[in-house]
């Protein structure tokens, strides 16, 4: 399901026009994406949690040259299904 297709079944679930939809999409969107790119986390009970997690700092190989390459820290965005969405 890409989003025009989600989009298309939120406004048939809720019988909001599809204009409505798209709105209401972008605005949940940009919310969790806000909130976790300030570090917080996201939960919705029953489908799952949005977090930030750290990566640390590592020594990796580069696979053509068989050299080592130092992989720097960063930070991912990070999903964990509830229980009702992994129950599946």
């Amino acid at each position: 399901m890409n989003k025009s297709e989600l989009i298309s079944a939120i406004a048939d679930k809720s019988g909001l026009s599809k204009v409505d939809a798209k709105k209401a999409l972008d605005a949940t969107l940009e919310s969790v994406s806000a909130e976790v790119k300030a570090g917080g986390k996201v939960v919705l009970v029953g489908f799952g949690t949005f977090s930030v997690s750290e990566r640390s700092a590592r020594k990796g190989i580069n696979p053509r040259t068989k050299k080592p390459i130092d992989i720097p820290a960063k930070k991912t965005a990070k999903f964990k299904a509830g229980s009702e969405l992994s129950n599946l």
